[in-house]
């Protein structure tokens, strides 16, 4: 293929974010399609790389060696190991993975690769790149894995980002075998709270048994196992974690993440530690990070940069747990990544949109935007056609792009909508865009640098899919799905004005042009279907010929627009294959067969004029040649016609030569993964392709190189150039016109004004009327096409043709309307004999009939979508009673009160199935068995062991009727419904009795419904007899009530719908408030019925007998009371006509007889009304008895439901109470399962272990033997030193001996210059990038081994051979060094898989350990039974704290033994109190002994002193006198009287202080009050003063320090001064004081000296 030419990338461009890396301290490359783009920071250019595989799939690089690598995009893709800038492959890496890699990374430390598969086997593998040889694998590791990221300073850790977790792989070594262990990261939650596990790892048993079972873990209950069970289970149970988003390493080997949430976590990897440096919802968060979502992180020596959501760059300083922002850059917009060069110079941001920035910190703060070009697939792309080979190109978005040679981005134009076609003008620098929305707009392109929209047109109302310039641009053609084919002038100078259309057989496919210069005629060629849509293959080819000039006359386009048969030669093909894309040449036809994935030539007829355009002509191919693997495939011809190109959605782009396509040039310019190829389109020189890719968002421009042609076939493409130079001058003309035309919007074109539709509508004329809606049911839509705008045009041109005509006519048809109604009028009033009929005034029959027609139609449909509603409905209802009523054995119904809202509802029950009856048989019958079995062994007690169990398991089966409603669980055999087969509560042992209990329990519940059912039906019925019962005393007092003329509303009570809920399922007529339509059917039997009646009624006549009984006895043949009430006796005539002394004797008699019949009736009628009143009474009295006797029977049912109630909810809870222990029973046999199968798996874990610690160990003792023999040799060359140079002198011999123990130092080599930047600027290189240490020894001793070193006087040949001989013991040193380093690495591997055995021994001690324990649980759980007992409120002596009690700790005893018990106690407490008062009688009488004796004591001590003041005492005169008077009772009462006034006095004074006192304190209340009052408005004024104060003191504290000091040093001493006063009076005041004190002593010695003085002086 390649020996006919090549094709090579000029250029590509697009830009997807999928991954960015630099190469170099100035280069960075990304994915552009299936190629790599290298970009140069400072110089901005571009260079392409095209992968040696299919696609480009995850990439990696390392900055400070230069090396890339990234994966290809197929079935078991390989590794690619690049070296830039040389781009030479180091090594091509195959691994295990089938589908694809997800993600890769390079160490920094070593020629390490890690790389992350996807489906199926989600393995994570660490490679050396060098040698081709994977390190270590760990399937099924990485299903959520993002990315990898090795730590810079240890290759040995390699950090795992997933959607939600984070994992830290430790890389373990043992010589050459290598393993991959993981640490995940336990991320907080949501709200940074750290959650804890969902249960222990170990279960033991507790000494208090739990009310509800024992505690199990969720997966137990669930029912999960295996090894994703716990992962489920905590994902389930759990609180949502932070999802990481982003993770950088620091400079100690810790990781910083980043999370979605906004939170900052700094991660230990060694010790799995996790913290929180920053929290967004903490109050003291900062603000500026608070909204910012940590999206990527990069490392310095000053910080951490981080970037979120907002366009916001911020620097971080992080010290221990405290953060802060140190600087900040602002953005144009949010950017998703971030990182730094190799040398730490230059911070690259680049975000999805497709702007990369870069920034250098060190030099300068501002930011440089290096690319912009702008994300999303493309649509199309095209060349101008000129000299400068411009591109365009337009987005999805609607985004138009300019590109230049270089593929530069030279400009782009939002278009603000969504396009789907695109196509270039020959003969002005224009470009055509189609719309979704249906318009083309045409975009000047003369100005590069400012594209804008000169005009738009609108065609359809569908997406423009085709548009195709002829080659000269004399016009355009579009295509849509709608048949339509339009027409338009290309030229600006005619402002794109449209010349028409036509109408092809179908949809358009593809649309392609051929201009024939000789014969001026431009051939259009639309590949069609005959199905809508746009994924069928069409079949049929329809060419159009039209010619080149003079289209625009009069003659070439009807009034609508469409083009005239005499212009527009039409020809139909039909092929053989259905076709997906079709190209027209000269004479040929080149299409694509998707069917049979080929390329097909057809040849056209040459004479065709004969053929009509209705005639179609079957073509078949002339070549026919392989096509695209993966189609469909689209095509295109060069511009002079030699060359074909072809594109798929394989992504690959085929030239081949139109005269032979056998031979072609290929080459992969997009993934097929992405759907590959969507445009391609050539230059006008025809050496230039621009191809699109369809979902990969790249545009990639190549050019074409051909071989081995001839003369002619290479200039061709030059020739044809030249002879388009006629089209320049075109060019130059068309141009000028395109640049004076003005922007689209901001003046309205010409041409571009549409006429308005109106839409007015007139009530009276019912022509206009008509009129008018016509026109509203030919409006066009909001926007119409040019089209409609056509049409549109064309009925207002006829409407003002013919005005006058329309409207002579309607003044014509307005005199009929007049004339018609005036007639109808008149043969309203005509008789009826003479009336004609309606329809006979009806001038247009066809139109009446018409639209009747139409009205019926809708009717129809009306009708039937009312019926279909109805039906769907009526389905519903049908459903609902189906399940709901039907199935219901018993319906739900209640009853209510008559003179109260008390209500009683009935149990609802539905029928039981065969299923629930053949389960209670089967236990009914077990239980049967059991219970004969159980006498049995009653019966004959001599039974073995076996029977002893047996009544053991089942006591008290014999008594079950006597027992207890409180051992029962239930009031359900005081209701009447004890079930024999009911099992003991405490005799639950199995899973299966529960099982039958169960059915036993449900049976009895619903025993107890269905007896309560039988006494509501009995309620039920009595309250429908008492209410007819109701209903015939109502008649008769509503008959009493009639005869006595009493207008009282009765109270009639009756069922409501919930007594009565069958009456829901009836419908009466009252309650449809429509109108009932009736069918021609019922119509016709409705009038047969009235019919019928009036013939009965005619029939019935005039019947004599009736009317004269209705005359005579109103129609009664009886004479009945009811009108004794209302009987009166006439007076006689001559009471009217005379007056009362006129009247003669005989007619006085007749009027006393008259008043005394009158009385005699008047008190007939008042006994018949008393009589009628006391029967109404006790009628009513009857109606009220019989209603509370009814509510009476109610209440005594509702208290019956209460204990129905009761016992099926206690029936219930012990039903409740036995699944629970069944569901308990089944979480304990899941949970022993998951444990046994944990032990499993564990022991198989650790016989592994076991294996590979033996296998180890045998290899760290051969390479220890290894290593001693190494060792020995090294000590023997020490050893041997002496005796190698046994022929030297001692002395000598011990110089060398010392010059042969010095070693040089060797200074450590380092990555990365002395640059302050660099944050892992410490670390070392490692592998085959770090120099040999043994080299850079032997380097280091050949300037010890120099001549300048040789002792003096030494033998030369000697010292050569001192030199081998310490070369020699160096190499060994560096042996065993090495040696040393390889045993501890193994020694330390291995001690990490004793570890791992020792742990492994130990889950299975903790694996047993619990699984002993959960049999304990179960065991104790299946023996220790939950019983259900009912007792009395003062029963239970459990403290009801909480609403429920907790009888966890309680004891349950017989009654006997509590009453016993309180018996016991109420005797010793008897006794007790007894003793009790005994001993307090003693000490009573002890305590009253004591106080007697201690009284009499201290009556002694009174007489002794009252002897000494006595005798000490000094006897005044008077005293003496009062001593020696007899007469004491005299003085006594005289010194009472005195006492007594003196105490009234001071009552009355006393009184009168108090009342001064209470005056005093109301006015100090009324003070007090006032004080307040002032209090608070001073408050208010210390406030406002306060404030003024405040500034007053700011003011003055800021404009006068210096005083302020003075001052205050001045109130300082002040301040001394007063507490030196106030002490000098403190002083004075306290010796005043001791000399009052002694003055007082004196004076008191003075007035009271004491006897004992006395006595002594």
């Amino acid at each position: 293929m390649d020996d006919i030419g090549s094709l090579e990338i000029r250029w590509i461009q697009g830009f997807t974010n999928k991954n960015i890396e630099f190469v170099d301290d100035k280069t960075v490359f990304y994915t552009c399609g299936s190629h790599i783009c290298f970009l140069n920071l400072e110089t901005k250019l571009q260079s392409v790389f095209q992968s040696p595989g299919r696609g480009i799939g995850a990439l990696t690089a390392n900055g400070n060696s230069g090396i890339f690598a990234f994966s290809e995009q197929k079935l078991s893709p390989s590794i690619f190991v690049y070296i830039y800038p040389e781009l030479q492959l180091k090594n091509e890496l195959k691994g295990t993975a089938q589908l694809d890699y997800t993600s890769l990374t390079l160490s920094d430390g070593g020629p390490y690769l890690g790389c992350c598969s996807s489906l199926p086997d989600h393995t994570i593998a660490v490679w050396n790149w060098e040698n081709a040889e994977l390190l270590c694998t760990q399937p099924q590791a990485g299903q959520d894995v993002l990315s990898l990221v090795f730590n810079p300073l240890n290759w040995l850790q390699l950090c795992a980002l997933g959607t939600s977790s984070l994992t830290v792989w430790n890389i373990e070594k043992s010589a050459n075998y290598h393993l991959l262990k993981p640490s995940a990261i336990d991320l907080p939650a949501t709200d940074g709270s750290f959650v804890e596990r969902l249960w222990p790892t170990s279960h033991t048993v507790s000494q208090k048994f739990n009310y509800f079972g024992p505690e199990m873990p969720p997966s137990a209950i669930i029912g999960l196992r295996g090894d994703k069970a716990e992962s489920i289970v905590t994902k389930l149970c759990t609180k949502a974690r932070l999802t990481p988003a982003a993770i950088c390493w620091t400079a100690t080997s810790e990781l910083y993440v980043g999370c979605e949430e906004g939170f900052l976590l700094l991660v230990d990897p060694e010790s799995l530690s996790v913290s929180v440096l920053f929290n967004p919802t903490n109050a003291e968060a900062i603000p500026e990070l608070k909204q910012n979502n940590f999206q990527a992180l990069a490392l310095n020596r000053n910080g951490l940069i981080a970037v979120g959501k907002e366009s916001v760059v911020h620097c971080l300083q992080i010290k221990g747990s405290q953060i802060g922002i140190t600087q900040t850059w602002q953005l144009e917009g949010p950017v998703t990544t971030v990182m730094y060069s190799p040398d730490y110079e230059t911070l690259l941001l680049s975000s999805n949109m497709g702007q990369m920035y870069i920034l250098k910190p060190t030099r300068s703060e501002k930011i440089v935007k290096v690319l912009d070009v702008l994300s999303g697939n493309f649509v199309a792309a095209a060349l101008l056609q000129s000299d400068k080979n411009i591109c365009v190109s337009v987005r999805e978005s609607g985004e138009l792009q300019l590109w230049s040679t270089d593929g530069f981005c030279l400009s782009s134009l939002p278009l603000q909508a969504e396009v789907t076609s695109l196509a270039c003008c020959p003969i002005a620098q224009y470009a055509a865009v189609g719309t979704a929305s249906g318009n083309v707009l045409f975009i000047d392109l003369s100005r590069e640098q400012q594209p804008r929209m000169v005009h738009q047109v609108h065609l359809y109302h569908r997406p423009v899919d085709q548009l195709s310039f002829d080659q000269e641009g004399h016009y355009l053609l579009t295509g849509a799905s709608d048949s339509h084919i339009y027409v338009v002038d290309a030229k600006p100078s005619k402002r794109f004005s449209v010349i028409g259309y036509t109408v092809v057989p179908g949809p358009v496919l593809s649309l392609s042009t051929q201009c024939i210069r000789d014969l001026e005629q431009v051939k259009v060629l639309a590949l069609c279907t005959r199905q809508e849509g746009k994924n069928h293959d069409g079949s049929l080819f329809t060419l159009l010929t039209l010619p080149a000039k003079d289209l625009a006359g009069p003659d070439c386009v009807d009034r609508h627009g469409c083009l005239s048969n005499h212009i527009l030669k039409v020809s139909q093909y039909e092929v053989p294959h259905p076709l997906k894309s079709c190209v027209l040449g000269v004479s040929d036809v080149f299409t694509y067969c998707h069917k049979r994935k080929t390329l097909q030539r057809f040849q056209l007829p040459q004479d065709t004029d004969s053929l009509s355009s209705e005639q179609v002509v079957q073509l078949k191919p002339e070549q026919e040649v392989k096509g695209h693997p993966l189609g469909p495939a689209s095509l295109m011809l060069s511009p002079h016609q030699l060359w074909l190109a072809s594109v798929g959605q394989d992504g690959l782009l085929y030239i081949r030569e139109t005269a032979s396509m056998e031979q072609y040039i290929e080459l992969q310019c997009h993934s097929y993964r992405l759907g590959g190829v969507r445009s391609v389109s050539f230059s006008a020189d025809s050496q230039t392709l621009l191809t699109a890719g369809f979902n990969d968002g790249s545009l990639v421009c190549t050019n074409l190189r051909f071989k081995g042609l001839d003369a002619s076939k290479v200039n061709k493409a030059t020739h044809y150039s030249k002879s388009m130079d006629f089209v320049k001058k075109v060019f130059r003309t068309e141009n000028r016109v395109l640049l004076n035309l003005p922007e689209w919007g901001q003046e309205s074109p010409a041409g571009t004004e549409k006429p308005e539709v109106s839409g007015r509508t007139v009530t009276v004329d019912v022509t206009e009327q008509d009129e008018s809606y016509n026109k509203l049911l030919s409006a066009p839509p909001s926007h119409p096409t040019w089209l409609e705008s056509r049409q549109e045009a064309v009925v207002e041109e006829d409407n003002q043709q013919y005005s006058e005509t329309k409207k002579n006519l309607r003044k014509r048809i307005k005199e009929m309307r007049d004339i018609i109604q005036e007639m109808i009028r008149e043969n309203e009033k005509a008789p009826e004999i003479e009336r004609l009929e309606l329809q006979e005034f009806n001038l247009d029959v066809e139109e009446q009939k018409r639209l009747d027609a139409m009205m019926e139609q809708e009717v129809t449909r009306v009708r039937n979508e009312i019926e279909l509603e109805i039906l769907e409905k009526c389905y519903l209802r049908d459903v609902l009673k189906k399940e709901c009523w039907d199935i219901m054995k018993v319906k739900g119904r209640a009853v209510k009160a008559f003179h109260s809202e008390h209500e009683v509802k009935n149990y609802p029950l539905k029928e039981r199935t065969e299923k629930e009856l053949e389960d209670l048989r089967r236990v009914q019958n077990m239980r049967m068995l059991e219970k004969a079995a159980c006498t049995l062994q009653q019966i004959n007690p001599e039974k073995s062991s076996n029977t002893t169990s047996a009544k053991e398991q089942d006591p008290g089966e014999g008594s079950h009727e006597a027992e207890s409603a409180a051992l029962m669980g239930s009031y359900s055999a005081q209701l009447g419904c004890s079930n024999p087969y009911l099992y003991d509560q405490f005799s639950l042992q199995t899973t299966e009795q529960r099982i039958n209990q169960i059915i036993l329990l449900q049976d009895m519940i619903y025993r107890v419904k269905t007896a309560f059912n039988a006494e509501f039906n009995t309620v039920h019925r009595q309250k429908v007899q008492e209410l007819s019962r109701m209903r015939d005393r109502n008649k008769q007092i509503k008959e009493i009530m009639a005869e006595l003329e009493i207008n009282e509303k009765l109270w009639e009570p009756s069922l409501d719908d919930s007594e009565w809920p069958e009456r829901l399922f009836t419908v009466d007529d009252s309650e449809i408030k429509a109108e009932k339509y009736l069918t021609p059917e019922q119509k016709k039997e409705e009038e047969m019925r009235k019919m019928e009646e009036q013939r009965r009624l005619a029939a019935k006549g005039d019947n004599l007998r009736e009317r004269a009984l209705d005359d005579m006895m109103d129609g009664v043949l009886e004479v009945k009371k009811e009108g004794f009430l209302k009987m009166e006796i006439p007076p006689p005539e001559f009471v009217l006509t005379k007056p009362d002394i006129q009247w003669s004797e005989e007619e006085k008699k007749v009027y006393k007889e008259y008043e005394k019949k009158s009385i005699e009736l008047s008190s007939e009628k008042e006994k018949y009304k008393k009589s009628l009143e006391s029967e109404m009474k006790k009628l009513q009295v009857s109606t009220k008895d019989a209603t509370e006797r009814f509510d009476e029977t109610l209440k005594k049912l509702f208290e019956k439901k209460i204990k129905c109630e009761m016992a099926i909810y206690q029936e219930e809870l012990k039903i409740t109470y036995l699944v629970y222990s069944i569901h308990m029973e089944e979480v304990m046999r899941n949970r022993e399962l998951e444990l046994k199968l944990k032990l499993e798996k564990t022991l198989a874990h650790k016989d592994e272990i076991e294996e590979e610690v033996k296998k180890y160990e045998r290899e760290v003792e051969l390479f220890h033997e290894t290593y001693d023999s190494i060792l020995a040799e090294d000590k023997v060359l020490d050893k041997e030193f002496k005796k190698e140079f046994f022929d030297v002198p001692r002395h000598v011999v011990d110089h060398l001996y010392k010059l042969f123990k010095r070693r040089p130092r060797v200074q450590k080599m380092r990555t990365q210059t002395n640059n302050n930047q660099n944050p892992f600027k410490e670390q070392s290189l490692c592998g085959s990038l770090a120099p040999d240490g043994l080299g850079k020894m032997l380097m280091a001793m050949e300037e010890l081994d120099a001549q300048e070193n040789m002792p003096e006087g030494l033998n030369p040949s000697i010292w050569e051979r001192f030199c081998l001989v310490r070369r020699t013991k160096v190499e060994s040193e560096q042996k065993v060094r090495v040696k040393a380093l390889a045993l501890a690495e193994m020694q330390a591997f291995l001690q990490k898989r004793r570890d791992e055995d020792n742990v492994a021994q130990q889950e299975i001690k903790n694996l047993t350990d619990e699984l002993e324990s959960l049999h304990k649980e179960k065991h104790c759980f299946l023996t220790d039974i939950m019983v259900q007992v009912l007792l009395k409120q003062g029963q239970v002596e459990v403290s009801t704290t909480d609403f429920i009690p907790d009888y966890s700790d309680s004891v349950l005893l017989h009654r006997t033994v509590v009453e016993d018990l309180n018996r016991t106690i109420r005797t010793l407490g008897e006794q007790k109190i007894a003793a009790m008062v005994e001993t307090k009688d003693l000490r009573k009488g002890i305590i009253q002994l004591e106080w007697e004796n201690k009284m009499k004591r201290m009556q002694i001590e009174d007489l002794k002193n009252k002897a000494r003041d006595i005798q000490m005492l000094r006897l005044s005169e008077d005293q003496k006198e009062y001593l020696n008077k007899t007469d004491r009772d005299s003085r006594v009462s005289k010194q009472v009287s005195t006492l007594k006034k003196t105490i009234a006095f001071q009552e009355k004074t006393h009184l009168k202080d108090v009342e001064m006192r209470k005056k005093k304190i109301q006015q100090l209340s009324r003070q007090v009050a006032m004080k307040a009052e002032k209090n608070v408005v001073l408050d208010k004024q210390i406030q406002k003063m306060q404030v003024t104060v405040a500034e007053i003191r700011h003011i003055y504290q800021a404009t006068a320090s210096e005083e302020n000091q003075v001052a205050k040093t001045e109130e300082r001493y002040q301040e001394i001064l007063q507490r030196r006063k106030l002490k000098d009076i403190a002083r004075a005041q306290a010796e005043e004081l001791a000399f009052l004190r002694a003055e007082v002593e004196r004076l008191r010695m003075k007035n009271f000296p004491s006897l004992d003085q006395l006595k002594h002086n």
